[in-house]
């Protein structure tokens, strides 16, 4: 697996943040835009498949993702990998081990993808001077823990069908969001395997599952990306009642 590299020489200033323009993304205060830019340290870019955190490592870094796709997971001895939630631009990555001092887990770029820098050592002073922006990282963390309730519920209690329906739903929609999904094909850069890594299921069935909803004429499927053709669908098969519309924050 590739290892991501900093791009010393290429940075966009936070005044002029591509996301900020999103309107699904909160803006900042004066005062709180200032303090995000003196934060950052450049940007970091990466390749499909690169490794950008790994499990059980140490990093003096903290990252929002600022364009592509990534995916958090974990593995056993045995190399079986569990796939524990997808990173898309504005996410925040590595607050695990900003706060714990270690990876429980490691990340891996899906697409290409380029990160905003943040030094770790930093931190402190947002939560200490800046409290809507700790409140915005405590924020960011309890979605975190929101999403991941929905991924054990479908793990634990849909059918392969319902997983998988509500897994190709919730990407297309979070994708949508933050501009990720194109409006003539809405692809997600994601392959079988990794459909199967996250749904515990194997490739074998994971395959018929999803041939199932290529039948229904609901997704079709490319050789590394899934295109998604009835989104709402997808969502009635899961029970799946969609995203909230809020605005959300953006460090």
């Amino acid at each position: 697996m590739a290892l991501a590299t900093v791009a010393h020489a290429r940075r966009i200033p936070c005044e002029a943040c591509p996301l900020r323009e999103n309107e699904h993304f909160r803006d900042f205060t004066p005062e709180e835009l200032k303090f995000v830019s003196s934060f950052k340290r450049g940007e970091l870019v990466s390749e499909p498949a690169s490794a950008i955190l790994s499990e059980g490592a140490h990093s003096a870094q903290l990252f929002t993702l600022l364009s592509g796709w990534a995916f958090r997971f974990k593995t056993l001895e045995d190399g079986r990998r569990q796939i524990l939630n997808y990173l898309l631009p504005g996410d925040l990555v590595g607050l695990q081990g900003s706060v714990i001092g270690e990876m429980e887990h490691s990340v891996e770029s899906l697409s290409p993808v380029v990160l905003c820098v943040f030094q770790r050592d930093t931190l402190p002073t947002l939560f200490e001077n800046h409290p809507g922006l700790a409140f915005d990282i405590t924020w960011l963390a309890s979605r975190e823990e929101r999403m991941l309730d929905e991924n054990l519920l479908s793990v634990g209690r849909r059918s392969a069908m319902e997983r998988a329906a509500y897994l190709i739903a919730f990407l297309h929609q979070r994708a949508e969001q933050v501009g990720q999904a194109k409006a003539s094909k809405h692809l997600i850069p994601i392959t079988q395997q990794h459909v199967a890594d996250t749904l515990g299921l194997s490739i074998v069935h994971t395959n018929k599952t999803l041939r199932k909803l290529a039948e229904r004429q609901l997704i079709r499927w490319h050789d590394r990306a899934c295109e998604v053709l009835d989104p709402g669908a997808l969502a009635d098969i899961a029970g799946w009642g969609g995203l909230t519309d809020r605005k959300r924050p953006l460090i």
